[in-house]
């Protein structure tokens, strides 16, 4: 069971990485367009770029923390999953039998007669 829900889990991280789209890095000026080769403007300045220049790290703590979160709670489902069903258990092995040693009268296999012998008695 556990081999099988394991295998399970791993088929399905490996097809999902395979199957989902990637997204496309887009590589664009948030300060206005591009400049272009007979642009005579001075860039600029530090100061004048602002909030904009900072667009992209508003949510970069949250982001971690969310995958971080995301990623410990599937894997204690998945462990919950591959480790949470029934176990077969031995039972005990039955107690010892109960013995003793009696005299017991015996047919003799040599004349058809009869004698006295020691036997082990088990319940």
């Amino acid at each position: 069971m556990k081999k099988t829900a394991f295998s399970t889990l791993a088929l399905a991280a490996a097809l999902s990485t395979a199957i989902l789209p990637a997204t496309n890095a887009f590589a664009q000026y948030y300060d206005g367009p591009p400049p272009r080769w007979d642009d005579r403007r001075p860039p600029p300045r530090w100061d004048d770029r602002g909030s904009s220049r900072h667009h992209h790290r508003d949510n970069t703590g949250r982001v971690i923390a969310g995958g971080l979160a995301a990623g410990v709670i599937g894997g204690l489902i998945g462990g919950a999953i591959a480790n949470g069903g029934p176990r077969y258990v031995e039972p005990p092995p039955p107690p010892p039998p109960r013995c003793w040693m009696e005299d017991r009268r015996v047919p003799n296999a040599y004349d058809g007669g009869w004698h006295i012998e020691t036997l082990r008695v088990c319940n």
